[in-house]
């Protein structure tokens, strides 16, 4: 593995170490190319703060620890600096103003949340609700279509229990619009090492029979996640699986 464009820092409440660890650990295994994306803040009406995510507050040092890292691991490896975000048409177009307020490589889909998280439950919660897989799919397309983001990290963490026909209905529209835009599809590798509901086979059926490409995503929380090789070999097993061609750009789709 030469590049992992998918990887947190402390910021978001839910991941461990420092930023020169996780780039430490790249360099020992490898890695050419490494994006931190972590969860992005978010301009939510009257002051809503999810918790999962970075503050703006903390924007600011988060750009400026990285860019330190890129001079100072300079020929060693190179740095992005990326988030990994929702898109929520109501309050999408101010965050992105935000974001690119102060220096922005890309963006990753991961729709954790379907239109809004405020007073939602997550995507990945069971549903058999063909509402809620409606709104999810829709916020995808949605998000694809305006061609701000590099790819759809685990597009399949809609944890839709109900009919499979539905299912495969929905997420093929999903799977054309990718193709169609060129966007690619993570397979996602903290979902197969910790053996998570996704990834999930029959959206994987779908993908390969509509053709999308595919990008590995370490889905990093912790150092040791970057590049780890049994996660590496259950993602290529992975895709082996079901025919998916797996790329490896060493760059990302830069944000405008």
């Amino acid at each position: 593995m030469k590049a992992n464009y998918h990887t947190h820092t402390y910021r978001c409440n839910h991941a461990s170490g420092t930023d020169r660890e996780y780039v430490e650990y790249a360099i020992q295994r490898g890695i050419e190319v490494l994006g931190f994306s972590d969860h992005s803040p978010y301009c939510f009406p009257d002051g809503y703060y999810s918790g999962f995510r970075m503050t703006h507050e903390q924007q600011k040092e988060y750009v400026e620890s990285i860019e330190a890292l890129k001079d100072e691991f300079s020929g060693k490896i190179k740095l992005y600096i990326g988030y990994e975000m929702e898109y929520y048409p109501e309050y999408v177009d101010k965050t992105v103003e935000l974001i690119k307020s102060r220096k922005c490589d890309y963006l990753i889909l991961g729709q954790h949340y379907r239109k809004t998280e405020i007073g939602q439950s997550s995507s990945s919660t069971p549903t058999e609700s063909e509402s809620d897989l409606s709104d999810y799919v829709e916020s995808v397309i949605s998000a694809i279509k305006s061609g701000l983001f590099f790819y759809i990290a685990h597009p399949d963490v809609m944890n839709y229990k109900g009919d499979i026909d539905i299912y495969r209905e929905y997420m093929t529209r999903i799977c054309q619009c990718a193709k169609e835009h060129d966007t690619p599809l993570e397979i996602n590798l903290l979902g197969l090492r910790e053996g998570r509901f996704y990834p999930v086979d029959e959206f994987w059926r779908i993908a390969a029979k509509v053709g999308n490409k595919a990008i590995f995503g370490c889905d990093a929380h912790r150092p040791c996640d970057v590049a780890e090789e049994e996660g590496i070999m259950l993602g290529k097993k992975y895709a082996d699986k079901f025919g998916i061609e797996v790329i490896e750009p060493m760059q990302p789709r830069f944000l405008k």
